[in-house]
């Protein structure tokens, strides 16, 4: 049976609230995925993505950047956190640093076999992690944002990275994504870009279902259902 598990843990600036899910039937370590959360922070769509990898045979842990009990809703203050975050790159990875071992240390996990995943603003987080040369096997950025830390990246990027953007993205216009696939290259890192024709930011937001936001943004079952596609397999290949 699929469970939940409330993670209370230290970081910088903690403490921190996230929630694994896994397999209680499953006695043996498995991989584990990060699930990085977009703008809102720590919520209920994170930890059922979490969940739904679970049902993979992985364990979820849809973790928390912004602090316990630190979350907002769309309206005018939605980005207040995020922007703190974006104010300090070098403290967004380092708590970033701090979810991750918190998922490799959790007793079903394969401390050697973990991955993330990041939508919105947790594709920049994934992005960031493999820039920053954290250690984990590979990362998917799901309508993710691509500018680049104030800090170097390492070379070479290790972590092998899955892009899934929406074309019409106008917070990742084409250019950036260009120059993400040359930030990549130049960095030695194994990358693929997947690109949605028709599907703006935020795709897979099933909150958005029916609603705009602003043009380019909204969800796209086509995107979401292939992109959640591609995101498996790129799984089944890293921790083949």
């Amino acid at each position: 049976m699929i469970v939940r598990q409330t993670i209370v843990y230290d970081g910088p600036g903690g403490p921190f609230e996230g929630v694994m899910a896994y397999d209680d039937e499953v006695e043996t370590a498995r991989p584990g995925v990060l699930v990085v959360p977009n703008v809102l922070g720590q919520k209920e769509a994170d930890n059922v993505h979490a969940e739904n990898l679970a049902k993979l045979g992985y364990v979820g842990f849809a973790c928390d950047v912004y602090g316990q009990g630190k979350r907002t809703t769309r309206g005018s203050d939605q980005g207040k956190y995020m922007a703190e975050m974006q104010a300090d790159r070098a403290l967004l990875r380092d708590r970033l640093a701090a979810s991750l071992a918190t998922l490799r240390k959790f007793p079903f996990v394969d401390p050697a076999r973990v991955a993330a995943y990041g939508y919105c603003f947790g594709g920049k987080c994934v992005l960031d992690m493999a820039r920053a040369g954290l250690d984990f096997l590979g990362g998917v950025s799901f309508h993710g944002v691509y500018d680049r830390p104030g800090y170097d990246n390492v070379v070479p990027i290790k972590p092998k990275l899955l892009v899934c953007h929406g074309w019409d993205d106008p917070i990742g216009p084409a250019e950036s994504v260009v120059a993400l696939a040359k930030e990549l290259t130049d960095g030695q890192a194994d990358w693929q870009i997947h690109a949605y024709g028709g599907a703006g930011h935020a795709f897979t937001d099933v909150d958005l279902k029916g609603l705009t936001i602003m043009p380019g943004v909204g969800y796209d079952e086509k995107a979401d259902r292939r992109s959640w596609e591609a995101a498996k397999d790129f799984l089944g290949e890293l921790f083949g």
